[in-house]
């Protein structure tokens, strides 16, 4: 893994309460939400969740990061989008995982040339790079 050689910027963001039936919020105000276990997982539900918020993340991190290949490339990004779809389960050892699905829209180039794109992006996005070797992410061009 390559080192950072300089920070950038630095997010902070505090979770209280009880766990995933608490609060989520951030120093700068920007984000303040109630999280609470999908009813999917046996809970209430009736409020945002750890995944949503990690794929809320990862989708407008991944776009950015594909607009910029676009720039670099010469590639039409017009009208482009991401969506990120994060999926959680048991692990064989009583812990739990993620996955990650990235459908990626590319409506004004060709399937190559959006594939390729779309393999670039995933190569300078930092949500790619944290997960790359942890958890499988899945990329489609749709």
């Amino acid at each position: 893994m390559t080192a950072m050689e300089k920070t950038l910027y630095t997010a902070v963001a505090h979770a209280a309460g009880d766990g995933r039936n608490g609060r989520v919020f951030t120093d700068d105000g920007f984000i303040e939400a109630d999280v609470r276990i999908p009813k999917e997982m046996g809970g209430a539900g009736g409020a945002t969740n750890p995944e949503q918020l990690f794929a809320a993340g990862y989708a407008a991190c991944f776009h950015s990061a594909l607009r910029l290949i676009g720039g670099q490339q010469k590639i039409n990004v017009a009208d482009s989008a991401v969506s990120a779809s994060v999926h959680i389960g048991a692990l064989d050892n009583g812990g739990f995982g993620l996955a990650v699905e990235l459908d990626v829209s590319l409506p004004q180039v060709d399937a190559e040339t959006a594939r390729k794109a779309v393999e670039a992006a995933h190569q300078v996005c930092p949500y790619s790079n944290a997960t790359r070797g942890n958890i499988d992410v899945t990329l489609n061009v749709v």
